[in-house]
């Protein structure tokens, strides 16, 4: 069927719609400028290419239309205004690059993220071109961003969980490509996809648009990964504390003659994780019981992950703009060091393996069959495996010695294993599909119509090897099937001051959970039964955003969804792995959310740069998906069971401020405030283990010529503030006791550097991170990693 499709597409004898801009890029004295960024854009596309060693530049595949020309090289910036018929265009640049650059520049351009943060949606856009030479994973990227917290259960390889205005955990959707990352398991996540893989990452707060088509409660950050079709290679490789050590490398090649294309990616990530750790858990009993306070080394956190993208395709030719099927594969071992709390009785010996193993295939064509008629599909399939290990019965003190009794006897657990139960090798199989579909169509240039649709499947078998033959013949299965279907109408009206999209979703879900079991008849014979637990649940939601250009600087943005989160595989059937338990009776939750925005500038004055943005939102919640209020009372809990707490609310404030000065000296910085309540027994009380008000900021500032000619130091230093909050509700008007509870005020601050070479091909770079070694707490107060140092080396060739 495909070879089908591949020859009736190669059948096409219709006219081109797109065409190439190619020129030479010199200075004022006629020299080739090697390695400038060249970036073409207007309001329906935007791409970008770099100058070759000879100052050649090519862009492909751009629409008609009028295009402005923005050319970069170093810290020079100066733009073109171009307008093309449908023929390609030869187009030579000649830039002056000495004096004051930034004082040639007479032409007002918006920036496509720029663009996109003025359809209406709470939408940041995060660049990543600086972050990809620096010692910062995609993480700690998003962590930066007005509105995110980033919630994480220690070092690297942590679970983590992203907040979006107080909302956070499976209600915020993270994407890769449009792709739920739940697909690609734990082994496959955000801190393996280095910055410099990413071409943007969208987050969208609140209100999500129906092209990503999925249940985000609370919003979506969507990883858009880099897709320029010229050759490139990149590769990376860094080494820091705690014996951290990652690499990546990514390329490209593509014949030019046929567009046949390869890509492949790869990554590999260890740590340690041995940082220092203290509080009222870190003890040692001795004799008597005596527990003593000590400054301790985690001993059982280890991470490895090991996994790569290999695709073979087609690019820019008659059929598609893209078409690639390939095979992605991944593997991550991680000790665990205790359960949900940071416990007197840490683990030793416990830990979990993952792998997955997928095939993808991703078509994109715009002008299919018709000028306006877009086409995107992008499926991955496969398996997903993880192994639960934990057969040690010994118990251990923080010291990572056998613990002792208050005989001083070392002593052993009587269940067998560090958690409590009884020892495991549980393993779940899962065979795992995601298909993503879309199709748009642009009636003229002032209406779109869009549908996607979104099926994700999950085939789940649990096992476990130290369970006996017979149990292990009675193996349970659970099957998770999803869909979601959304159309959407786009408006632009008054010149592009106008913008409106309106949209609407179909949610259905499809859970089964069956476990065999013996049952003995009224006649006294035995019989296996399968014990069934099925639903199948549907919903209807529906939303907007909408814009107006009051001036060129003054935008203000309105949004608003009605908001369903369909509970997850973890929810429902619950993950040793997490210590999480099933939990089969669980409802969706559901939202209005609403969004009032106001997006200011940019403002130029002189050598100086302003904008700044501020967003009101509230959500009202129903059945609020999280752990237990009263959970909370035990600090020795070790397994976490997800429930329905009740009907919420969440109203607050983010702003952020920009401002640069001769495009060297760069100043952003971000607050959010917020109140989140639910009804617990009748009171409205804050919803314990969250953050309430956070602050971020950052500053960069870059030296040229330094040591060596045409090279660049740049200078960073970023903080970031957590104020007070508890994991406890509080008990009534008596608070004696409650500050057990709470993790404090937490400001922690990094500062980094990296020098660019002469040949912007090299960079090295140096990170230091929580500079005052200040302890650091995120959920449930564990702590996380103290004063850290990075070396991070970065080679790329854009062009051979």
């Amino acid at each position: 069927m495909l070879s089908a499709i591949v020859s009736t597409l190669s059948a096409q004898q219709k006219e081109t719609k797109s065409f190439n801009i190619s020129g030479i890029i010199e200075n004022q004295n006629g020299e080739a400028i090697k390695h400038a960024i060249i970036t073409a854009s207007n309001l329906n596309q935007s791409q970008s290419t770099q100058s070759d060693s000879e100052g050649n530049y090519q862009l492909k595949k751009l629409e008609p239309g009028v295009f402005l020309l923005e050319i970069r090289n170093g810290d020079f910036i100066a733009h073109h205004q171009i307008a093309v018929n449908k023929k390609n265009l030869e187009h030579n640049i000649r830039i002056n690059t000495s004096g004051n650059e930034l004082d040639e520049v007479h032409l007002r351009t918006e920036s496509f993220k720029t663009k996109m943060e003025k359809k209406g949606f709470a939408l940041n856009v995060v660049e990543t071109e600086e972050a990809s030479i620096r010692n910062i994973q995609t993480n700690e990227l998003l962590n930066t961003t007005v509105g995110v917290k980033i919630r994480q259960n220690g070092g690297l390889g942590s679970r983590a969980e992203y907040s979006l205005n107080g909302l956070s955990g499976s209600a915020v959707r993270i994407f890769i490509d449009g792709i739920p990352i739940s697909t690609f398991g734990s082994s496959y996540n955000l801190n393996s996809i280095p910055p410099s893989m990413i071409e943007r990452i969208e987050v969208y707060k609140g209100v999500v648009p129906g092209h990503l088509a999925d249940d985000a409660l609370g919003g979506a950050i969507n990883i858009v990964l880099n897709k320029q079709s010229s050759e490139n290679i990149n590769a990376s490789v860094s080494y820091g504390s705690f014996n951290t050590f990652q690499a990546n490398v990514n390329g490209l090649y593509r014949f030019n003659n046929s567009g046949f294309t390869v890509k492949a990616s790869a990554f590999h990530n260890y740590s340690d994780n041995n940082y220092e750790v203290s509080g009222r858990s870190i003890v040692v009993t001795g004799l008597g019981g005596q527990q003593t306070p000590i400054t301790a080394k985690r001993f059982n956190d280890a991470y490895r992950s090991t996994g790569g993208t290999v695709q073979l395709g087609y690019t820019d030719i008659k059929w598609a703009d893209q078409f690639f099927v390939g095979f992605t594969g991944s593997d991550d071992y991680k000790e665990v060091q205790h359960g949900a709390f940071m416990t007197i009785m840490p683990y030793e010996g416990r830990f979990l393996e993952s792998n997955a193993t997928l095939a993808n295939l991703t078509y994109q064509k715009e002008d299919l069959f018709t000028p306006g008629l877009d086409i995107n599909v992008i499926g991955y399939y496969g398996k997903r495996n993880r192994q639960v290990n934990d057969t040690v019965p010994w118990a251990y003190s923080w010291k990572g010695e056998r613990a002792v009794d208050f005989r001083g006897n070392e002593y052993k657990y009587t269940w067998g294993s560090q958690q409590e139960g009884e020892p495991t090798l549980a393993k779940i199989k899962r065979n795992v599909a995601s298909i993503r579909t879309g199709a748009a169509y642009a009636i003229n240039d002032n209406h779109k119509i869009l549908a996607n649709h979104v099926y994700s499947g999950i085939d789940r078998e649990d096992s476990d090897e130290l369970q006996s033959v017979l149990e292990n013949t009675f193996v349970g299965t659970r099957d998770l099937h999803k869909n979601i279907l959304s159309i959407t109408y786009e408006l632009n009206a008054f010149n592009d001051r106008l913008k409106i999209n309106v949209f609407g979703k179909y949610y259905q879900q499809k859970s089964i959970s069956v476990d065999p079991e013996i049952q003995t008849n009224q006649d006294g014979s035995r019989q296996i039964v399968d014990d069934v637990i099925s639903s199948n649940k549907k919903y209807e939601g529906y939303g907007f955003a909408a814009s107006y250009e009051l001036s060129p600087s003054i935008t203000i943005l309105a949004s608003a969804e009605k908001a369903v989160r369909l509970p997850n595989e973890t929810e429902i059937f619950g993950n040793d792995g997490d210590n999480v338990v099933a939990n089969a009776s669980i409802n969706p939750e559901q939202s209005n959310n609403y969004n009032l925005g106001v997006k200011l500038g940019t403002f130029n004055f002189k050598k100086h740069q302003f904008n700044a943005s501020t967003n009101l939102f509230t959500r009202n919640i129903k059945d609020r998906i999280g752990l237990p209020i009263e959970t909370s009372l035990n600090v020795d809990e070790e397994l976490i069971v997800y429930v329905n707490q009740g009907s919420g609310t969440s109203k607050g404030i983010d702003a952020q401020l920009g401002y640069t000065y001769n495009n060297n000296f760069g100043l952003n910085f971000n607050i959010s405030r917020f109140d989140l309540k639910i009804e617990n027994r009748g009171v409205e009380i804050d919803v314990p283990n969250t953050p309430f008000f956070t602050m971020n900021g950052n500053l960069r500032y870059s030296i040229k010529n330094l040591i060596q000619k045409n090279s660049r130091l740049n200078l960073f230093y970023t903080m970031y503030f957590t104020d007070e909050f508890s994991y406890l509700v509080p008990q009534g008007s008596n608070t004696v006791g409650d500050n057990f509870f709470k993790v404090p005020q937490q400001l922690v601050q990094d500062l980094g550097l990296s020098y660019i070479f002469p040949n912007q091909n090299f960079v090295m770079s140096f990170d230091v991170k929580n500079i005052l070694d200040k302890p650091v707490y995120d959920n449930l107060s564990v702590q996380k990693p103290g004063r850290a140092f990075y070396l991070k080396l970065n080679y790329s060739i854009n062009k051979f």
